[in-house]
């Protein structure tokens, strides 16, 4: 995988060309208008590249808030307490690779940020004490989270269907008379969701550990991380400073409290997590100054995110708009049995995953298709729905997205990641393959 895994803005680019031509050749485009031009408006239009403009800015400061927060004393000896349980390379993989997937269940930004940080800290304290363990499978498993996130508490699809109003959003009306709200009972606690996610938590740990018996060992922690402090003078950290810090990451963490206490916590959102993450960091930093310092060496880490997200969601305007998205679940859907349906509704949303990585809005183009076809071939709504989710969930594992964030934290290459994530993702692709074709 090493060999032949492109650069992250290298595949984005490609990508887009590749989208392009699709639209081109293929797809749906206003007739009162050329081609080209018709692709290239909807390229540039409010609903291509600049619709994740909200959601660039959410995911740089998820990096940059779990970059500022690690760099605080007290939480960098928490992590390096954590760090120091495992005495072995394969020990030290399990930890990371279990604590990510439970991350991943309870809140993907959570699981995000985390499992990055723990990979990293885990690293640094193993190469501290002389224990050989490949980092970038180390780095991998942080990076589990995001293959069982959308069966946990934060999954994008299931939370969006538990009422009428949020069913209205996504679907046509004489769908939404049809289907009506999907109760979580049926989805998230379902026993098809129960074993898949629960069975992944277990299944993950053990297939990582099998890879770090295997995996050699030269590959090993280099410390990246920048010492913020020396950049600040004495006379920036004095006590009396730190009163403005605590003061507002006080506020912060009490609006991110409140915020919760509306939604409830199984409606944690990523603004509640950046204020979590940012209010702790204002309180655990010396100074206002020490803060600053430690956010402008984090933002180095978010150029990949700034010069990506615009590309991807670009693709995924192009691909709602000209019906492309549509025609690809159309054509793995439609061909399949009653019993291998929710198997095909998967895979279909596993390859557009690779093209629209976002989970709400792949869900909003595929859930009408697949809750569509379940209607007319006799599968539950909500077997239709978890088979969308998993597959949306399966190709992250691929798909260099989502994982910007841990590359930065990490310091490693998508490449040298890659093969790894790529072993997790056959394995959970075969056990969720396997359970919903018994429940089918």
């Amino acid at each position: 995988m090493r060999r032949f895994i492109p650069d992250p803005f290298v595949l984005a680019i490609v990508l887009t060309l590749g989208t392009m031509l699709a639209v081109l050749l293929w797809g749906t485009l206003p007739e009162d208008q050329s081609r080209m031009s018709g692709m290239l408006r909807a390229w540039s239009s409010g609903n291509g590249m600049w619709k994740l403009l909200a959601f660039a800015m959410q995911m740089s400061l998820i990096l940059l808030g779990g970059h500022v927060l690690a760099e605080t004393q007290p939480v960098r000896r928490a992590l390096a307490a954590i760090a120091t349980v495992p005495t072995s390379g394969p020990q030290a993989v399990v930890m990371v690779a279990a604590i990510a997937t439970v991350l991943g269940l309870l809140n993907w930004g959570l699981a995000l940020v985390g499992g990055a940080l723990l990979a990293r800290e885990t690293g640094r304290a193993l190469s501290t004490k002389g224990i050989a363990v490949h980092y970038p499978l180390l780095a991998a498993a942080g990076y589990l989270g995001l293959l069982v996130w959308h069966g946990g508490f934060s999954g994008s699809a299931p939370l969006a269907m538990t009422t009428h109003a949020g069913a209205t959003k996504v679907l046509p009306d004489q769908l939404v008379q049809s289907v009506g709200a999907i109760g979580l009972d049926t989805t998230l606690f379902s026993p098809l969701n129960l074993i898949v996610s629960g069975g992944l938590v277990v299944l993950l740990p053990i297939t990582f550990w099998w890879m770090s018996t295997r995996a050699r060992t030269t590959r090993t922690f280099v410390d990246f991380t920048p010492n913020t402090h020396d950049d600040v003078s004495p006379g920036e950290g004095r006590a009396h400073l730190w009163l403005l810090n605590g003061a507002l990451g006080a506020l912060m963490l009490l609006a991110a409290i409140i915020g919760i206490s509306d939604s409830g916590i199984d409606r944690l959102g990523l603004n509640q997590v950046i204020m979590v993450l940012l209010g702790l960091g204002l309180m655990l930093h010396r100074s206002p100054q020490h803060f600053a310092h430690a956010a402008g060496h984090a933002a180095k880490g978010c150029a990949g995110i700034i010069v990506q997200f615009p590309l991807y969601a670009g693709i995924m305007g192009l691909l709602i708009t000209s019906g492309l998205a549509a025609s690809m679940t159309h054509a793995l859907v439609d061909t399949a049995s009653p019993e291998t349906l929710p198997l095909a509704t998967m895979a279909s949303a596993g390859i557009v995953n690779m093209l629209v990585p976002s989970g709400g809005g792949q869900w909003a183009v595929q859930g009408p298709i697949a809750l569509q076809a379940g209607i007319d071939a006799g599968v539950a709504p909500s077997t239709m729905l978890m088979s969308v989710a998993f597959g949306d969930e399966l190709t992250n594992m691929l798909q260099p997205f989502w994982a910007l964030p841990l590359l930065a934290i990490t310091g490693v290459k998508a490449k040298d990641v890659a093969g790894f994530t790529f072993v997790a993702m056959c394995v959970a692709a075969v056990w969720m393959g396997l359970w919903l074709v018994m429940f089918a």
